[in-house]
């Protein structure tokens, strides 16, 4: 049995005993008050009996017949009844006492064995012993029975009062355990949903972990393989790297000492000779490597951009065209490096140099013949990232014609327009800015015309490559191209 339980039973057990108790006290009250009201009727009733005279005006024997009531008896006349004796008396005649001063009253005389219960007349005697007995007693037991019932009273009331507070108390408790059961059936339902919930989740789980979880496993399995594969292959390399460089490794292209912000400024410090050189055109950044043409029209041209035989792929992304990509130069036999390679500086670079003040720029060409021409333009910007690197050319000299400001003279209208490349934005293969049908992928310069080209190509006719339409037209790729920049000043 719980605790619970055995709390309700002992309270009802209470409950039991105290409505026994009241039961018990209010039948000893109700006889109590029984027999004192009879005593009343019995005083009552003998009253009546002496003072009401009947049928004749004559006292009526107490032990006598009751007297006749219409309707309820019947009185048979003329009966026999044997003649009363009438001789042969036993006792002579009483004397008769002398009167002293008047009629005398005769005092009445207790009679200690009938109980104190005398007729009217004494004539009559003593009246039934039982009746006057039962009188007695209970007159005797009046006083005792009053003042226990004085007593038993205020035992009454607080008992009733304490009945009443164990009622309340025991309301309280069965409200309280209607209040319980009901959080009680609350909790079983809250606890039944989220069984159900927990159960739906468990099942989940149970397919997740049987069935994802193994083929994720072997997905995982068969990328870690490959990871192995792959770090198998660079432990070798790594290897061979350390085999090749057990010996003291030496430089094949060392850098000058000379350097400075750009050619121009290593020119005029003494570094007159085209070769690679280390610059750093703002002291936040770290210095990087460039080539520097020294001789070509008084020297201090860098080089930004060079193409010489297609060794280098220069299809690629736009954040590859922002940080620049190549070989920058190589040693020819000389113990410098001094021919340049295939190479493209960079956006960034070329944005930040061209920004430091006025800027000029050499484009030099050359035809699959050997035939070479150059283009100048003594004004020469490109602006940073956020406005896609957009050009800006003025002041154009030179002979391969002027393909930036004029754009390509065999075309007309809005074909010629296109080609002009002043306020051009820069445009990759995955990122298109240019001004054909914007919005739409398959009008994209930059995928229609590819970087790659060879001899063959540029046979049998096409546009990818290097094109300057204003010299060899549309359809000729170019064997080689280069751009240089240096700062602008008129007194040159």
């Amino acid at each position: 049995m719980s605790g619970r339980e055995k709390a309700v039973w002992t309270v009802c057990d209470k409950t039991n005993f105290i409505k026994y108790t009241m039961k018990i006290l209010l039948l000893v009250y109700l006889c109590v008050y029984v027999a004192w009201a009879q005593d009343l009727e019995f005083d009552n009733e003998e009253d009546d009996d002496l003072a009401t005279p009947g049928s004749n005006g004559t006292a009526v024997d107490a032990r006598g017949h009751r007297p006749l009531q219409k309707g309820r008896e019947t009185f048979t006349g003329n009966r026999y009844a044997p003649p009363p004796v009438s001789s042969g008396s036993r006792y002579r005649g009483r004397p008769t006492p002398a009167p002293v001063g008047g009629r005398q009253m005769q005092e009445k005389v207790e009679q200690p064995e009938a109980g104190g219960c005398t007729h009217a007349s004494e004539e009559m005697g003593v009246l039934c012993p039982t009746g006057c007995d039962l009188k007695t007693t209970l007159l005797k037991q009046e006083r005792n029975v009053k003042r226990s019932i004085d007593e038993l009273k205020p035992q009454v009331n607080d008992l009733s009062q304490s009945s009443n507070t164990v009622f309340n108390y025991v309301n309280g408790i069965s409200n309280s355990l209607r209040e319980r059961q009901r959080l009680s059936n609350d909790n079983s339902r809250v606890v039944s949903q989220y069984t159900d919930r927990v159960e739906e989740q468990h099942t989940y789980i149970k397919e997740i972990v049987d069935t994802v979880f193994p083929s994720n496993i072997r997905l995982l399995q068969g990328v870690l393989d490959k990871i192995k594969l792959k770090i198998q292959k660079l432990e070798k390399a790594i290897q061979a790297q350390r085999d090749e460089c057990k010996t003291p490794c030496k430089t094949k292209c060392p850098i000058p000492v000379v350097s400075g912000k750009e050619c121009e400024d290593i020119f005029r410090r003494g570094g007159v000779d085209s070769q690679m050189y280390m610059i750093q055109p703002d002291a936040f950044y770290p210095p990087y490597k460039v080539f520097c043409d020294q001789a070509s029209q008084n020297g201090g041209w860098l080089l930004i951009q060079n193409r010489l035989d297609g060794s280098v792929d220069f299809g690629r992304r736009w954040d590859e065209y922002r940080r620049g990509f190549g070989n920058i130069a190589f040693d020819s036999g000389k113990g410098h490096c001094a021919t340049p390679g295939e190479y493209w500086l960079g956006n960034d670079r070329i944005s930040q140099l061209t920004k430091m003040g006025p800027t000029e720029v050499l484009i030099e060409m050359e035809d699959w013949t050997g035939a070479k021409v150059h283009a100048q333009y003594n004004q020469f910007t490109v602006q940073s990232e956020t406005s896609n690197y957009v050009l800006a050319v003025g002041g154009y000299s030179g002979n391969a014609g002027n393909c930036f400001l004029e754009g390509s003279l065999e075309l007309f209208g809005e074909n010629r327009t296109m080609t002009i490349h002043n306020g051009m934005m820069f445009s990759t293969y995955d990122r298109d800015n240019d001004n054909w049908t914007p919005g739409n992928p398959t009008k994209q310069c930059s995928k229609e015309d590819g970087g790659a080209y060879t001899r063959q190509m540029a046979k049998h006719g096409t546009d990818d490559g290097v094109v300057w339409m204003n010299w060899k037209g549309s359809w000729y790729s170019l064997k080689a191209i280069s751009m240089k920049i240096r700062p602008y000043f008129a007194s040159r």
